[in-house]
């Protein structure tokens, strides 16, 4: 049945109901909607609107999400990807679309930097609409919304690698296939590596340069650059125009940040990690995965590091180490009392950083002399982790419930502005949007539900460690040890 649904377009599948706040100002919505699709004549979408099901659908979407609202009444034309296509089909167009248009002789970098926002907003609101209506799972939102980041990345890489070689920083061996060879290393890491990311995520970047491969030329000006074209890409991602953004790109991972470049030769890297690496890092390339330029020498670095992330066996210092992770988390600003308005669902208690670091930190011990514990992924870790007798069948399922739970959460409330929060809307009506997004047309059910889910995760949090006093301070940055001073490992 799935696999049949999955061929079927949008409004021919079983869409989740939802219920706007106001049906009168959701009719007014849909009718401002329709009146611009007529304009733009687009009969498809006029037609669409027109049926019972989509206009229910669409109207309450229009009346929750004022992201949504505004994107699709200033650009119906997004509705008409899916009149004639499964929303599978079209998001692949999509992808597709911004490949096709960093390999284009035409393109430009302010014409690329036009089409891939253009595009991304295109593919944020198709996935949003999906997600909304029970067509794809939390699962594969966010796998959706990582494809469209790696597309976006890797288009942007694309067109740097060929402009290089035009001007003759580098020498690429394939200008058909310029990643291939290029020396240029693009990991991606956090949520990006795990392919987990959200809506209005970061995408944490590491850069390296592999000196050995043909298309570096001067060794000694590599650094420069690659580090240049690193902050073009950066520019090409971040910059906001009347289009808006791509993505936020953060490359604070990197080794050193505060004293090194963008873009770090590999032998520096692990000499780096080898002598100075703490456990944040090693915490950190559990997730980390090749997304873009030479992604065959990204993949023989991590191979290198693969001795450093998973040790056969830790001292009781390291040991120690990871486990004061718990207690620096509860130092950190997200911590406080449980509550429901204005509760952080990324780093409050209970939240979904409680989850991810329930799995890391027990990777970190294991993952040395069992290699199944070394994925990426935070629920498929979970079940890894109770094959291998670490927690129990209950402590799986549960976490692993109230994980897709508390991302959906945490998925509505980034729909309502498309803003880079975490944290539910303390007033009545952001938080009955919230509600409402997430199926529930009474908000104090919702309230119940989401203070059962940060009960469930922290109970089994707490569980997994010794009891430790807390830190003296309320408030500050979470660095697990050593020298770095602001890991950004939390933001």
């Amino acid at each position: 049945m799935a696999a049949e649904n999955a061929k079927a377009q949008f409004f021919d599948r079983d869409i989740r109901a939802l219920t706007p706040l106001d049906p009168a100002r959701a009719e007014s919505f849909l009718a401002d909607l329709a009146a611009r699709a007529g304009e733009e004549e687009l009969t498809g979408v006029v037609a669409l609107l027109r049926k019972a099901e989509a206009a229910r659908f669409l109207s309450a979407v229009l009346d929750l999400s004022p992201f949504i609202r505004e994107a699709l009444t200033r650009h119906p034309r997004i509705l008409d990807r899916i009149v004639a296509k499964t929303p599978e089909a079209a998001l692949q167009d999509i992808l597709s679309e911004i490949s096709a248009g960093a390999a284009s002789d035409a393109v430009t970098e302010a014409s690329l930097m036009t089409s891939l926002r253009v595009l991304k907003r295109e593919a944020h609101v198709l996935i949003a609409l999906c997600d909304l209506a029970g067509i794809f799972d939390t699962q594969a939102t966010t796998g959706w919304l990582t494809d469209l980041a790696e597309a976006c990345t890797g288009a942007a890489v694309h067109f740097l690698l060929l402009d290089a070689d035009s001007a003759g920083k580098i020498k690429l061996p394939d200008r058909n296939h310029p990643d291939k060879d290029s020396g240029w290393i693009v990991l991606g890491m956090g949520k990006f590596g795990a392919r987990e990311l959200n809506y209005s995520s970061d995408i944490d970047l590491i850069v390296f340069i592999d000196e050995t491969r043909p298309a570096i030329g001067d060794p000694y000006e590599c650094v420069e650059t690659f580090s240049r074209l690193t902050r073009r890409l950066v520019r090409i991602l971040q910059d906001r125009t009347g289009d808006g953004y791509v993505f936020r790109v953060d490359l604070r991972l990197r080794p050193d940040p505060g004293s090194t470049p963008l873009a770090i030769p590999v032998g520096a890297a692990l000499h780096y990690y080898e002598g100075r690496g703490q456990n944040w890092e090693r915490a950190a390339m559990i997730k980390a995965r090749p997304v873009a330029g030479d992604r065959e020498s990204g993949k023989q670095v991590l191979a290198e590091l693969s001795p450093y992330v998973w040790r056969k066996y830790l001292d009781y210092a390291a040991i120690a180490d990871v486990h004061s992770i718990k207690r620096q988390i509860h130092a950190h600003k997200g911590h406080g009392d449980i509550a429901v308005r204005g509760h952080n669902v990324k780093l409050g208690r209970g939240g979904i950083r409680e989850i991810e670091f329930f799995v890391q930190t027990q990777q970190l011990i294991a993952g040395g002399r069992f290699p199944e514990l070394r994925g990426n992924q935070t629920v498929p870790m979970l079940a890894s982790l109770a094959e291998r007798g670490w927690i129990t069948d209950k402590a799986r399922d549960a976490l692993a419930k109230e994980y897709y739970f508390l991302r959906d959460v945490e998925h509505r409330i980034q729909m309502i502005a498309d803003e880079q929060t975490h944290i539910l809307p303390e007033d009545d009506e952001g938080f009955a949007r919230v509600a409402h997004m997430m199926g529930y047309t009474d908000p104090a059910v919702f309230a119940d539900a989401f203070l059962d889910a940060l009960r469930i995760v922290e109970k089994h949090y707490a569980a997994l460690f010794e009891q430790a006093p807390e830190l003296g301070s309320s408030s500050g940055n979470l660095v697990f040890t050593g020298d770095v001073d602001d890991p950004g490992t939390l933001e």
